[in-house]
C-alpha cells in the first residue's frame, strides 16, 4: 500500500509549474533550485525542505501555503477545529470599535490569569483547547483595554493578540497569523511596551522567514534589537535580544549564509550563559537548551544533516521543557535522520513529536514532509508507519 498522499507537496510543484507553462528547466533557473533535487522533489523521490518550498513558490509568485497545501482543511474538519477559525477572525476584527456596551469585564487579574492559562495551554499543545476560549476573551479584554486606557490592560490584549498568533501559525492560517501580529503590536504601541513591541517584530520575522522572504524577516529582527534598546536593562531584555539572535541564526541558514548563522548561535549563547534557563519569561522558552534546539535547525537549514543528526542525539531535552518545543524539536530532529539515511530513528523521532504534542504535530509542516521522505525511500518500516500516515491524513 502507498501511503504518500496524491497531492503531495512535490505534486503541486509539478501541478503549479505547468499552470504556469514552465518547464523543470526554467523552475530550476527561476528558483536557482538544482534541476535534480527539482525533478526529484516533484516526484516524490526526496522530501521538499524548507529552503526549496520558499525558492519555488518565490519564483512562481505563490504564497509558500499554496505550495505546501495549508491549511489542511481536511484534517481540520475532522478534528472540529474548523468551525473555531472564524470566531477568532471576528475577535480581532473588534479592535478599535471601543468598549462593548453588552461586556462587562472582570478585574484585571483575572483575566491576565486566563491569559497565562491558554499561553501554558498553547505550549503543552492544547491548541484545540485554546482555540474554543480565545475569542471570547480577546473581545472581553478588548472592552476592558478600552474601558480602563491603562498600559497594563492594552498590554494584557496584546498578549491575547500573540495568543491567536499561536493557534493560526500552528493551523496554517499565515494571514490570519499576520493579522493576529498586527492587532498585537497596535495594543502593545498603547501600552508602551518596548519588550512586547520587540517580540512582536521576532514573531513577524517568523511568518517572513516561512514564506521564504529573508530579506525582510532579517529587517525585523534588527529594528527588533533597536526597539529593545528602548527597554529597561536586565535578564527580561537580555532573554528577548538572545531569542531575536536566534530568529537571526535560522533565518540566516534559511538564506544559506552559514557564517552570519553561527555569529548569531555565538552571541545567544553568550548570553544564555548568563540567564540560563529562562523557559518562564515571556514563555519564549530561552535559555540554553533553545539554543542547543535552533543548532540542530541552522545545520538542518543549511543541509548539514549529519552535524544536525548528531548534535539531535546528543541534546538533552528536559522533560519538563514546554511539550509544543519538544515536538517541534523531535520533528527537526527527525527530518535530520531521514535525510542522512537513519529511518527508524528519524521514524521514531516522528512519534516522539506526536506524543509530545499531538494536535501540534498533525499539522506540522516538517512532519509531514519527513514523513513523505520517508515513505519514498521505500524501505522497510513497522506496520505502525501507515497508521501514523493515515493519522496524519496521508
Amino acid at each position: 500500500m502507498h501511503a504518500l498522499p496524491h497531492d503531495h507537496t512535490g505534486a503541486r510543484i509539478k501541478r503549479l509549474r505547468l499552470e504556469r507553462h514552465l518547464t523543470q528547466r526554467a523552475l530550476s533557473d527561476l528558483s536557482s533550485i538544482p534541476y535534480s533535487t527539482l525533478t526529484k522533489t516533484e516526484q516524490g523521490v526526496i522530501a521538499a525542505t524548507p529552503h526549496v518550498i520558499a525558492a519555488v513558490a518565490r519564483a512562481m509568485r505563490v504564497e509558500v501555503a499554496t505550495v505546501t497545501g495549508q491549511p489542511y482543511i481536511a484534517e481540520l474538519r475532522a478534528d472540529e477545529l474548523d468551525v473555531l477559525i472564524a470566531p477568532i477572525r471576528e475577535a480581532l476584527d473588534v479592535y478599535d470599535l471601543g468598549a462593548d456596551p453588552d461586556i462587562t469585564p472582570r478585574p484585571h487579574q483575572l483575566l491576565r490569569d486566563d491569559d497565562e492559562q491558554l499561553l501554558a495551554a498553547v505550549r503543552a499543545g492544547e491548541i484545540k483547547r485554546v482555540a474554543g476560549q480565545l475569542p471570547g476573551l480577546i473581545i472581553e479584554a478588548t472592552t476592558a483595554a478600552h474601558t480602563a486606557a491603562a498600559s497594563e490592560a492594552w498590554l494584557l490584549l496584546s498578549s491575547y493578540y500573540r495568543t491567536a498568533y499561536d493557534v493560526a501559525s500552528k493551523l496554517g492560517f499565515p494571514d490570519l497569523a499576520t493579522i493576529a501580529l498586527a492587532r498585537m503590536e497596535w495594543a502593545a504601541e498603547r501600552g508602551s511596551g518596548a519588550v512586547v513591541g520587540a517580540i512582536n517584530r521576532y514573531m513577524r520575522s517568523l511568518i517572513y522567514l516561512r514564506a521564504g522572504q529573508y530579506r525582510t524577516g532579517q529587517r525585523l529582527i534588527r529594528s527588533g534589537l533597536d526597539v529593545l534598546d528602548q527597554a529597561e536593562a536586565g535578564r527580561t531584555r537580555d532573554v528577548v535580544t538572545g531569542q531575536l539572535h536566534l530568529g537571526a541564526a535560522v533565518m540566516a541558514a534559511r538564506a544559506q549564509s552559514g557564517a552570519t548563522a553561527v555569529d548569531h548561535l555565538a552571541e545567544s549563547e553568550r548570553i544564555a550563559e548568563s540567564t540560563g534557563e529562562a523557559v518562564e519569561v515571556y514563555w519564549l522558552a530561552y535559555g540554553p537548551t533553545n539554543v542547543g534546539v535552533h543548532r540542530v535547525s541552522v545545520h538542518a537549514e543549511l543541509s548539514e544533516y549529519d552535524t544536525a543528526a548528531r548534535l539531535g542525539r546528543t541534546l538533552d531535552v528536559p522533560k519538563e521543557w514546554p511539550a509544543s518545543r519538544r515536538s517541534h524539536h523531535y520533528a527537526e530532529v527527525a527530518r535530520a535522520q531521514m535525510w542522512t539515511g537513519s529511518l527508524d530513528d528519524a521514524f521514531q523521532n516522528l512519534l516522539r513529536a506526536r506524543r509530545a504534542a499531538p494536535q501540534q504535530a498533525r499539522y506540522h509542516q516538517t512532519v509531514r514532509e519527513t514523513y513523505a521522505g520517508l515513505e519514498a525511500a521505500k524501505r522497510q518500516l513497522p506496520d505502525s508507519f501507515l497508521s501514523y500516515g493515515s493519522w496524519l491524513g496521508a
